[in-house]
């Protein structure tokens, strides 16, 4: 779960992490409000929305004034931020949050993250800060600091002292950057983050060290841990299909493809993505029907596929173990009388009862594909999808 930046810092203060001061609104007069509050000279308005490369879109301004900073809270309500993670149709602005400005001699990067490669945690770090990482990991990878810890090994003293001297910090600016690299870790291991990103980290002109922004993710399966966390979401920033599968207990990711899948199991997902992708498709979503699926339940998944406006085709590919075949069929054939069904669907059923939903499906009178192996169901539904495009 992803949560807006000026939570992210709500988050780090209470754990002794310095921030800007500043407040959130969702209205102009609440702009207004927040920028009388402050009293600043130099003031900053962001828009929030769970997307980077929000400045190079006009969704960071500048101010001296309070009349500037209501100016440039109003025109963002307005915007829908478009940037190189937010894809072409970009982000409603549905509030903005407004701090105090700081002037600062330096800019560096910091962040914990969850190590795939390890199974541990990684500390990245680097002198290149407000610049994205991933372009300095590829120009100069040897400004790139990295610390990895052992699963379950915490971060330590000297780690924080080795990476502060590493980033050229010194004396009091070095002991500050110690005490908050040690209190970012212990925010992110205690609230069970999966990432925790401030770009920049700031050298202010006193040698302070502060977090002029920063990115907080954490881990959907421990947030029952975290009730405090979880009402932290913003639902506008979710994609609504998304939403509407958690409602259901689905696991469903929308992706930028044609064709709408149901499948059984992560790893299988996965494999069918892949074998689309070898015969020129490409899948709509990720949908995981995992479990001992009612026919309810799938009629519900295949509904929220079906009405994905992207979904040109859809291929449902199950083995049933726990899931039985005549559950999936039954569930499937009173989703697609509902829906009247229009697209081209294929199905690829193997397991338990098998034989059963076979015959479910070709009793049905519906316009279904069926196909005994999933080489066949993927050439089948890329084929069925180029002709409707």
């Amino acid at each position: 779960m992803d949560i807006h930046e000026y939570q992210a810092k709500q988050l780090l203060s209470k754990y002794g992490v310095p921030v800007p001061l500043g407040d959130i609104a969702f209205k102009a007069h609440e702009a207004e409000n927040v920028a009388k509050w402050l009293d600043e000279e130099l003031m900053v308005v962001k828009a929030q929305i769970h997307a980077g490369g929000r400045g190079k879109a006009g969704g960071v301004k500048v101010v001296r004034s309070v009349d500037e900073a209501v100016d440039a809270a109003d025109k963002m309500f307005n915007m829908t931020l478009v940037t190189h993670q937010t894809g072409p149709k970009g982000r409603p602005v549905h509030r903005v949050y407004i701090e105090a400005g700081v002037p600062y001699d330096r800019e560096l990067y910091f962040s914990i993250l969850n190590d795939r490669e390890t199974a541990g945690i990684t500390i990245i770090a680097s002198t290149e800060g407000g610049m994205d990482i991933e372009e300095v990991a590829e120009k100069s990878p040897d400004k790139i600091l990295k610390i990895r810890l052992a699963p379950a090994q915490e971060l330590h003293q000297h780690h924080a002292r080795s990476l502060s001297y590493d980033l050229g910090l010194k004396g009091k600016t070095a002991r500050a950057a110690q005490k908050a690299i040690l209190n970012c870790f212990r925010a992110f291991d205690e609230l069970d983050a999966s990432l925790l990103e401030i770009n920049p980290l700031v050298v202010t002109k006193a040698g302070d060290i502060m977090a002029l922004d920063c990115k907080m993710s954490f881990d959907d399966n421990a947030l029952f841990r975290h009730r405090d966390i979880t009402e932290l979401r913003d639902d506008d920033e979710i994609d609504p299909l998304e939403l509407e599968a958690a409602r259901h207990d689905l696991n469903y990711v929308k992706l930028p493809g044609s064709i709408g899948l149901m499948v059984n199991g992560a790893g299988l997902s996965m494999a069918t993505m892949d074998i689309l992708k070898y015969y020129g498709g490409a899948a709509a979503n990720f949908m995981d029907v995992a479990g001992a699926a009612t026919p309810e339940r799938v009629a519900a998944a295949f509904k929220l596929v079906y009405s994905d406006p992207d979904v040109k085709g859809i291929l449902l590919n199950i083995f049933g173990g726990m899931m039985r075949c005549n559950s999936i069929a039954e569930g499937l054939v009173n989703a697609a009388r509902d829906v009247g069904l229009k697209k081209p669907l294929v199905v690829r059923l193997e397991g338990t009862n098998v034989e059963l939903g076979r015959e479910i499906l070709e009793k049905s009178g519906l316009p279904i594909q069926p196909c005994a192996s999933m080489d066949e169901a993927a050439k089948k539904i890329v084929e069925a999808v180029k002709k409707v495009a």
